[in-house]
């Protein structure tokens, strides 16, 4: 769920305001850094600040949300060691993963993963990097569900999670979004029960990630919140 300039349409539970908010910061829409002011949020999303607080609670248990004492929630900035660790953990946790979901894989789980290439293609056609990268790890969030490791599916939520903020702080190779053949090669594995070659993909896959991070440079971030959240609603 994405945030909405529309009362009737705003989520108005606290799960529903966590979702719109780490559906925006995967679509980086909030940047990293970006101070997460519960009178601005109360405000946005007609709600009080109870609720808000119960939603920024649960997005800090999840890592991208971080609350400073006396100083209030902002978006997580993961710093550089932490930033080769998400991906460290993703390159150890996937690869076996996508060799699970290809023993398992059932015709119409090829449709879905089929489907989101095709969103992502079409969310790359509109110019809407964002929501590409939001269905990206969509994508890698469907192989786990696919291989039916719930424990592992969690882990890889949180680790994609961070990693659309670790992208937003330090991706150098905007080109990398773009390069979908991966993904295709990918479902090819997966429909082609090879257990093998889908561990090998998705290893390579989250290398080349890694390998197109920028360990170096934090961009300065925009404190407009209600403009960042409103102006991008995607459904």
């Amino acid at each position: 769920m994405a945030a909405t300039n529309t009362a009737s349409d705003s989520p108005v539970s606290s799960a529903g305001i966590a979702a719109a908010l780490s559906r925006a910061i995967h679509e980086h829409r909030l940047a990293p850094g970006t101070k997460l002011g519960e009178d601005d949020l109360s405000d946005i999303y007609g709600v009080s600040r109870t609720i808000v607080r119960a939603a920024l609670q649960s997005l800090a248990h999840q890592q991208v949300v971080e609350i400073k004492r006396n100083r209030g929630a902002f978006v997580a900035q993961p710093s550089l060691t932490e930033a080769h660790e998400v991906f460290e953990a993703r390159e150890l946790l996937e690869p076996r993963t996508a060799r699970s979901a290809a023993l398992r894989a059932k015709p119409a789980d090829i449709d879905v993963l089929q489907a989101h290439i095709l969103q992502e293609h079409s969310a790359l056609d509109a110019g809407d990097r964002g929501r590409a990268l939001f269905l990206s790890g969509q994508f890698h969030l469907e192989i786990a569900r696919i291989a039916g490791q719930q424990t592992i599916t969690d882990m890889v939520n949180v680790l994609i999670a961070r990693s659309s903020l670790i992208i937003a702080l330090y991706w150098r190779r905007e080109s990398a979004l773009c390069e979908s053949q991966a993904h295709h090669a990918l479902i090819k594995a997966i429909a082609d029960k090879d257990g093998d070659r889908a561990e090998e993909l998705m290893q390579s896959h989250l290398v080349d990630l890694h390998s197109a991070l920028n360990l170096h440079e934090m961009p300065a971030v925009v404190q407009d919140l209600k403009q960042m959240l409103l102006s991008g609603d995607s459904g």
